[in-house]
């Protein structure tokens, strides 16, 4: 069958890398793609969030299945057009998108059906935020409600600095309307990971634990990203945990089914192990970025029929089985990000990292002019490596980092340190 990804960042490359690779593929279309899914698959240069086009193409290639990469698209609906037009498509509904479309929402989802989370209270009036920040006196979370690529979370040491989050979120208006409503929640704190599951409507599949690190500098400070580097497994998780999570996803699932949106796709549930326990810090409804870039390489069995599976709305028998070790991935970065950077910087060494073994690059912005790779984006590369333990992946994955360069790039050189 031909599959098409909609989408064009690190984490449609890896998963057209992982998909191109299955025998049941013919052809695999990503759309918009970027310079380095061109190498895996068709690229066309269709807009994730032009709901038509994508429809439209998807109906002209007469794929069998389309896998919808980010979540804008999947808040604006276009899983529910696809379906409509009779394309199966792995990916949830815009209802069950918004379990990631607001954070109010999943929050509330999360009380209604006993969820394990930190308290909360929700806002769309400077007034009423401030007010909350007051009673809450230490440390808290102040949270963009809707869309903000990652970047809508605000950890405050103090009421001076929550103070400062809402009005920027409220007042300044940061983030426009994904801002206009914010919620403020208790700090959490512990080990964070995120395990992610193959769901369709009633059952899941969960991968092996992750743990991405969203903070833009060593030692986990600075501004939230998008995400500078993850590494699987997470130790973290041992099996009893695994079980106890397992159980939060199901608990998910049967709600949403008996709220009537039924959850077929990724759900990512972004945990905190507090005290022993895990507590959801929030839900995602898409593959995560990096997350998924050292799974698909950690990942053994062929990811197609699976999604397929799900997509039919029967997962009964599916299963995923993993390597052994670990992997890792670096998130090479642009100047100033998560703030302003520049563009179009001439990259060097990309062949030679590539060709080490157990390396794998994923291309995230990148634009190919003619003649060389350059910058497009403020996530450019994650350098991904496997080996016989984190160690090994970790040793791997900064040596072919290291032989990467481009004026202004910049990286953590820290990930997986909580594990190591």
């Amino acid at each position: 069958m031909k599959v098409l990804i909609v989408g064009g960042g690190g984490r449609e490359h890896a998963l057209a890398w992982k998909i191109s690779r299955s025998p049941l593929v013919e052809e695999t279309i990503v759309a918009p793609g970027n310079a380095g899914t061109a190498a895996e698959a068709r690229c066309e240069p269709v807009s994730a969030e032009d709901v038509d086009r994508q429809v439209a193409l998807a109906l002209r290639e007469k794929v069998g299945l389309v896998v919808i990469g980010p979540e804008a698209a999947l808040v604006a609906g276009l899983a529910d057009r696809l379906a409509e037009a009779g394309v199966p498509v792995f990916g949830p509904t815009a209802a069950a998108a918004r379990l990631e479309g607001s954070k109010i929402f999943a929050k509330e989802f999360m009380r209604r059906h006993g969820i394990p989370t930190a308290d909360f209270s929700a806002h769309d009036t400077l007034e009423s935020a401030l007010a909350a920040v007051e009673r809450r006196h230490g440390p808290c979370v102040v949270k963009a409600d809707g869309l903000a690529a990652g970047k809508g979370v605000i950890v405050c040491r103090n009421p001076f600095e929550a103070r400062g989050a809402v009005r920027d979120l409220l007042e300044e208006r940061r983030y426009g309307e994904a801002g206009a409503r914010v919620l403020i929640e208790d700090l959490l704190v512990g080990d964070e990971v995120s395990v992610l599951a193959i769901c369709d409507g009633e059952r899941i599949l969960p991968f092996v634990p992750a743990q991405d690190h969203k903070a833009a500098y060593e030692g986990d400070t600075g501004p939230n990203t998008g995400g500078m580097g993850a590494y699987a497994p997470a130790p973290v998780l041992g099996d009893a945990l695994r079980e106890e999570v397992s159980d939060i996803l199901e608990r998910t699932v049967r709600g949403m089914a008996s709220e009537g949106t039924p959850f077929r796709g990724i759900l990512y549930a972004g945990l905190m192990i507090c005290d022993g326990k895990p507590m959801v810090l929030e839900y995602n409804v898409r593959f995560g970025d990096p997350e998924i870039q050292p799974l698909v390489v950690m990942m053994k069995d062929d990811l197609v029929p699976v999604l397929a599976a799900a997509a039919a709305g029967d997962l009964r028998g599916a299963s995923l089985a993993w390597h052994d070790g670990a992997a890792l991935c670096v998130v090479l970065v642009a100047e100033g990000y998560p703030g302003r950077y520049e563009k179009d910087k001439p990259i060097e060494g990309l062949a030679e990292a590539a060709a080490m073994p157990d390396v794998t690059i994923f291309h995230a912005g990148t634009a190919h002019d003619g003649t060389r790779f350059v910058t497009s984006g403020g996530r450019v590369l994650g350098v991904t490596a496997r080996g016989s333990d984190l160690t090994a992946a970790a040793r791997a994955a900064y040596f072919a980092a290291g032989l990467i360069r481009w004026d202004g790039m910049r990286m953590r050189r820290d990930i997986g340190h909580r594990a190591l």
